[in-house]
């Protein structure tokens, strides 16, 4: 269960475009979760210590790399988001799914590890459609937060 956003906490508006935030430093990623709160699907990585620099990317398909591979993988859905975390690593700190399925959701598909290699840690997220998102960090504990709106139009 993804912990409530403090009262008073403002969020950031939605966005159609890429982001980019973390601060210097390294972090373990202790839990991976999907949930679908009233008005947007949430995606959430959380770190033992402060959130380390991260990309999220939109994306027209949800086709992504495995990795070095040179392998792509083809998710549900009809487009996609890259989230990314550099200097941090899960392989031996994360236990539970890699490949996290939601044909319920209206956004978020699928969620899968993509990479886990050299300080990058890459989930691929398989999305209905293109949605605007909204990307933040919170602490207490340390966690990504990436949520794509269910509103339409």
């Amino acid at each position: 269960m993804t912990p409530p956003v403090a009262p008073g906490t403002k969020l950031p508006a939605f966005a159609c475009a890429d982001t980019a935030g973390g601060t210097t430093g390294v972090a373990n990623v202790t839990a991976v979760r999907v949930s679908e709160p009233v008005g947007f699907d949430r995606f959430v990585l959380q770190f033992d210590g402060p959130v380390p620099k991260y990309t999220v990317k939109r994306q027209d398909k949800p086709t992504f790399p495995m990795g070095a591979s040179g392998q792509t993988i083809t998710l549900s859905g009809t487009a996609g988001a890259l989230v990314t975390v550099h200097s941090a690593t899960e392989s031996n700190t994360y236990t539970g799914s890699t490949d996290m399925s939601h044909t319920e959701f209206l956004v978020i598909k699928e969620a899968r590890l993509t990479q886990d290699f050299e300080g990058s840690v890459s989930w691929a997220l398989g999305l209905d459609h293109a949605a605007c998102m909204r990307t933040f960090t919170l602490t207490g504990p340390s966690r990504l937060i990436v949520d794509f709106t269910t509103a339409t139009g």
